[in-house]
């Protein structure tokens, strides 16, 4: 195990902490009141909605930044039967085929033979058992991912399954399921620190809900800004992909430009401190050139807030470059890591 570098122990701490909480998509209450209990020890008022958790400095209008709390993780739905919790029949309405999990479903299909999940109640999260899951496969007329799992006969429908989770360092590099705790920790750092503006903590982004949640506060409130950022984890294929950059910045998604000057904000601080990024939906194009089945730039959060808000919210995206997407060994570079903090701290006025 690699030392970690100075600044960031108390960060990696708390996401190791994190890591091992579940917050399976559709069942994140429990996680919610983990998250919580972390932001209380500061001077922000937090405030529970449905589907959303805010914490508000001192100055609430001059920076929003949001992070999904939800991760993806089974549910079980029958005697024995198991699916992917984002793409049960519930969900179906949200998704419509072009967003990067549902595009992932079959390159991921057989890379859980042997992983360890536990399951647990559906509000409090209280423990129940253990199992390994077998088999897991794309139903063809289910359109879902189906697992077979050792040990978990007994689960009544309903009950969430989580990836028996835990964050490993080595080599300079962190590994776990890290979309998209690995942001949540990095608000919560952020508050830590001093973080003057509003944090918002969403659910269901993996079922392509949150943005409604969120929406739903702004509107609740009669807010309009144009200084949303939303933070997220981005997938490349390897390890050699995600070392060409430290931050990944996008100016639009499937369904909306996002916010030009914001986003040129990023650049310039990117530009200053010296950190390379690298634009998401630059890459895709260019590598659908290429490619006779062309790739999705993906519909984000920040994408669906922006297209249904008239132009009242507008924003820009921050992401983490990663590998192994949607596993329990996704991996980022913790000078990405540092490099992210970084600059939402040049952002924040937290430096």
């Amino acid at each position: 195990m690699q030392e970690v570098p100075p600044g960031i122990e108390e960060y990696l701490h708390l996401l190791r902490a994190l890591v091992r909480e579940p917050s399976v998509v559709g069942v994140e209450d429990a996680f919610f009141r983990v998250v919580r209990r972390e932001l209380e020890q500061y001077d922000v008022e937090v405030q529970r909605y449905h589907g959303l958790l805010v914490a508000q400095g001192p100055d609430p209008d001059s920076v929003y930044l949001s992070a999904h709390v939800d991760r993806h993780g089974l549910l079980c739905t029958g005697p024995n039967e198991f699916q992917y919790a984002a793409f049960i029949a519930g969900n179906r309405g949200e998704l419509t085929g072009d967003s990067i999990s549902e595009q992932f479903m079959d390159l991921i299909a057989g890379r859980f033979e042997g992983q360890r999940v536990q399951a647990h109640t559906p509000y409090a999260g209280s423990y129940l058992g253990q199992g390994t899951i077998t088999r897991s496969f794309v139903c063809p007329r289910r359109k879902n991912l189906i697992f077979e799992i050792d040990g978990l006969e007994f689960l009544q429908p309903g009950f969430p399954v989580s990836f028996l989770d835990r964050l490993f360092i080595d080599g300079g590099l962190v590994s776990a399921q890290l979309d998209n705790v690995v942001s949540v920790a990095m608000l919560i750092e952020l508050i830590r620190r001093g973080f003057r503006g509003t944090a918002m903590f969403t659910a269901g982004e993996e079922a392509g809900r949150s943005w409604r949640f969120a929406m739903e506060w702004f509107q609740r409130n009669a807010i309009e800004t144009d200084r949303l950022v939303v933070l997220d984890t981005s997938p490349f294929p390897d390890l050699g992909e995600i070392e060409r950059q430290k931050v990944v910045l996008r100016n639009r998604d499937s369904i909306s430009s996002f916010d030009a000057e914001l986003t040129i904000e990023l650049v310039c601080l990117c530009d200053r401190l010296k950190i390379p990024y690298r634009f998401k939906d630059t890459y895709v194009e260019e590598l659908n050139q290429s490619r006779e089945k062309k790739l999705s730039v993906g519909r984000t959060e920040l994408g669906r807030l922006m297209s249904a808000g008239d132009g009242k919210i507008r924003g820009t995206t921050l992401q983490l470059p990663t590998s192994s997407y949607h596993t329990a060994s996704e991996t980022a570079e913790i000078s990405s890591i540092e490099s992210m903090l970084h600059l939402l701290c040049e952002l924040c006025g937290l430096n």
